[in-house]
């Protein structure tokens, strides 16, 4: 295997150049869509081995490969059942740090904070 080294890549033309650390930084270091009703699948993932299910509503997401450290940001899109316009509402589980191997994450509804389970749950990992 070859290893390519450059300090910035640029486009055909000559213009948008990109730094090899901007594109380090700025790419998420894991993703995953999965549907967490029922029995937790994943439909597609980058950097994510598995996911558990810890109950209604409470799923931890296990990287592949630890991640730098715990100091990273993270994105949620849900998508309910087709038939259920409620508002849900994800964030980081309290009863657990986030960790370089797995975050904790459970999803709420919002008008009776009661934890309910998503179909269409894909959260992205930045760092």
């Amino acid at each position: 295997m070859s290893t390519l080294q450059c300090t910035n890549l640029q486009d055909t033309s000559g213009g948008n150049s990109l730094t090899t650390a901007q594109i380090y930084n700025g790419a998420a270091k894991a993703w995953v869509n999965f549907n967490g009703t029922g029995t937790v699948a994943i439909r597609a993932q980058f950097n994510v081995s598995s996911i558990t299910d810890n109950g209604t509503g409470d799923y931890t997401v296990n990287f592949t490969t630890a991640l730098a450290d715990a100091n990273y940001a993270f994105t949620v899109g849900w998508r309910g059942t087709a038939n259920d316009d409620t508002d849900f509402s994800p964030v980081l589980y309290t009863g657990a740090s986030p960790s370089t191997t797995a975050a904790r994450f459970v999803t709420n509804n919002q008008s009776t904070g009661s934890r309910v389970d998503i179909d269409y749950v894909c959260i992205s990992f930045f760092r």
